[in-house]
């Protein structure tokens, strides 16, 4: 079973203990979240159910294994004859999340 679900403008598909990054969410590690925002659940025997736009009654469950950032993005600014130069870093901020169940 499988299902398809979507959080910070971002859509995921996610099966019982898959561990997936997501943007940061406003939880502590071990807190369970749960998303309603389904777009699609698939079942065992291969019958999907498509949401218009989401599934209803469905919802995947989740525990925040950790608060992390990602790798470093490297932005660069350059004027060739005002010798301006701008090294600029980023790290995003994510969210760890260990998928428990998905219940159509």
């Amino acid at each position: 079973m499988y299902a398809i679900l979507e959080t910070g403008g971002k859509q995921y598909i996610v099966e019982p203990g898959d561990t997936i990054f997501v943007e940061k969410l406003p939880y502590q590690e071990g807190d369970e979240v749960t998303f309603d925002t389904v777009l699609m659940v698939v079942n065992d025997d291969g019958k999907a159910t498509i949401g218009t736009p989401t599934v209803e009654g469905a919802s995947v469950k989740a525990t925040v294994v950790a608060q992390r950032k990602g790798k470093k993005v490297l932005g660069f600014k350059y004027l060739p004859r005002d010798r301006y130069r701008r090294k600029i870093g980023h790290r995003q901020n994510y969210t760890w999340l260990r998928v428990e169940s998905i219940e159509a």
